[in-house]
């Protein structure tokens, strides 16, 4: 027979795992979904994201006189004119690809998860709730307030943006830089 007491015990137990909408994540996980984020290792241990900018390509569609029209002496018209139709393309722009530093993702929990929407909402970047996820609605705002900022038109987390938020520190060659202007 089980005692009412150690059921009491167990049903206490049960409140004490993870919320709804939580993954229970503490230092050590990764973020869900942060693993999905493009974030490539370098040689010397950082870690980097990488934006694509397009190419800007302008269509020019113009009509070229194939036979000029065929005028009698008296001015009457003999034959229209004929003209065809060329489509042509020139690239404005160059398709770009830029790399920047970005934070591992090791480093993308679910408390930083948090802290990042707590931090967008604050600059008023982000309206969703706090989630602990790089989710659809976290990653649209951290590249719009990103882009905003000057930098990287992307979704992925960039080094300087987690800076900027006051979520990563300066690294001790970043403050020497500052130090020298």
């Amino acid at each position: 027979m089980i005692k009412p007491i150690a059921l009491l015990g167990l049903f206490a137990m049960a409140g004490c795992g993870a919320g709804p909408g939580s993954d229970g994540g503490g230092p050590g996980r990764i973020a869900p979904d942060a693993d999905r984020l493009q974030i490539a290792r370098g040689p010397e241990g950082l870690c980097y994201g990488r934006t694509t900018t397009p190419a800007v390509i302008e269509t020019v569609t113009e009509q070229v006189l194939v036979q000029p029209a065929q005028l009698a002496p008296d001015g009457e018209l003999l034959s229209p004119a004929s003209f065809r139709t060329v489509t042509r393309q020139r690239i404005l722009r160059e398709r770009r690809e830029q790399a920047f530093e970005a934070l591992c993702p090791e480093a993308l929990t679910p408390d930083f998860a948090a802290s990042v929407q707590r931090a967008l909402a604050v600059r008023e970047a982000y309206d969703g709730p706090v989630t602990s996820r790089f989710d659809g609605p976290t990653r649209q705002a951290l590249q719009a307030y990103q882009a905003a900022e000057g930098g990287p038109d992307s979704p992925v987390l960039a080094r300087t943006t987690a800076v900027l938020l006051g979520l990563a520190a300066l690294r001790r060659d970043e403050i020497s830089a500052l130090s020298e202007d």
